[in-house]
């Protein structure tokens, strides 16, 4: 899943000129401190792969952030952001096209599920190394190493409030999308759909699990689809769920099947090991109608006049 999931940066953040002006006033970024930064450019350039390397191999050690690496593809994208961002860091220009980088970057941490605490750990790490670099250039002087690395770690300050500030706006959105009430939905006697949207954490799957039991029992449902195209990744956990669900409603007399399982969440599950063998899962939902209504015994006839009969 790409960043065309997410709306456009300036949906998380104001980008006006005057804002960006007013977010390095925030951290005193001063003219002197972009010659300050100029000086260290070719420095920490050529180290910005292994600076980018050292950020996610901190961060693959946590296990907040194991949707991050369980997408190849989103890797490798954020990979190359990252990179870019610490070129950008020394490149002297921090303009809303500089934000607006940054901001995807927190797009795709917060899609992941990148905790703020997990970002701002594998920030530090980065920093600490830069600071690294910048005294073995300054060799044994420590007033120039302070004054170089104290102007670009207002810049990383620049750019965590940027970065932190969607990450939490990603989350009240995650949020928000949890606290709706998820409906189920009958589509005829004995047929009910369970659509599935956002993040499914251990409170949300309980109450998507008490809300499809009631329904099954309240509407006597013999086959249930529970769709899951909403739901923004699907791990372990997520898996397990789905798993405890389908075997609750089992028990209720309901036969459950799942759709809506892409082809990425499909490798994820079969990349973490989790069988799903027990699952009735069908591509999308139009195909999980048609084999619920296979299973409640109705068959559709095409008539001359092209109308459908049941």
């Amino acid at each position: 899943m790409g960043l065309n999931n997410f709306p456009e940066a300036s949906a998380y953040l104001r980008l006006e000129d005057e804002d960006v002006d007013r977010r390095k006033m925030f951290v005193n970024l001063q003219s002197e401190d972009l010659l300050h930064i100029a000086v260290i450019k070719d420095v920490v350039g050529a180290h910005a792969n292994e600076l980018a390397d050292e950020f996610f191999e901190f961060l693959s050690t946590l296990p907040e952030t194991s949707l991050l690496f369980q997408e190849y593809g989103q890797l490798d994208e954020v990979k190359r952001l990252k990179r870019a961002h610490i070129l950008a860091m020394v490149a002297g220009k921090y303009d809303r096209e500089y934000v607006e980088q940054r901001v995807r970057l927190g797009l795709i941490y917060g899609k992941a599920g990148v905790a703020v605490r997990a970002f701002l750990g594998a920030f530090c790490r980065l920093m600490t190394s830069i600071g690294s670099l910048i005294a073995e250039f300054f060799h044994d002087d420590p007033r120039e190493t302070f004054t170089h690395f104290a102007s670009l770690e207002k810049l990383a300050f620049f750019d965590i409030g940027i970065i932190c500030d969607v990450l939490i706006e990603t989350r009240e959105r995650v949020i928000a999308i949890e606290h709706t009430v998820t409906p189920v939905l009958q589509v005829r006697d004995s047929l009910l759909i369970l659509p599935i949207v956002g993040v499914i954490d251990s409170l949300r799957a309980k109450q998507l699990t008490d809300t499809l039991l009631r329904a099954i029992r309240e509407n006597r449902a013999k086959v249930v689809i529970i769709d899951i195209t909403g739901v923004a990744a699907v791990d372990s956990r997520v898996a397990n769920h789905i798993i405890q669900t389908v075997a609750a409603s089992r028990l209720m007399g309901a036969r459950v099947i799942v759709t809506g399982l892409s082809a990425d969440v499909a490798q994820s599950i079969v990349t973490l090991g989790i069988d799903l063998g027990a699952l009735h899962t069908v591509g999308d939902l139009e195909g999980g109608l048609e084999e619920a209504e296979r299973l409640l015994g109705y068959t559709m006839i095409r008539s001359s006049s092209s109308s459908i009969e049941r």
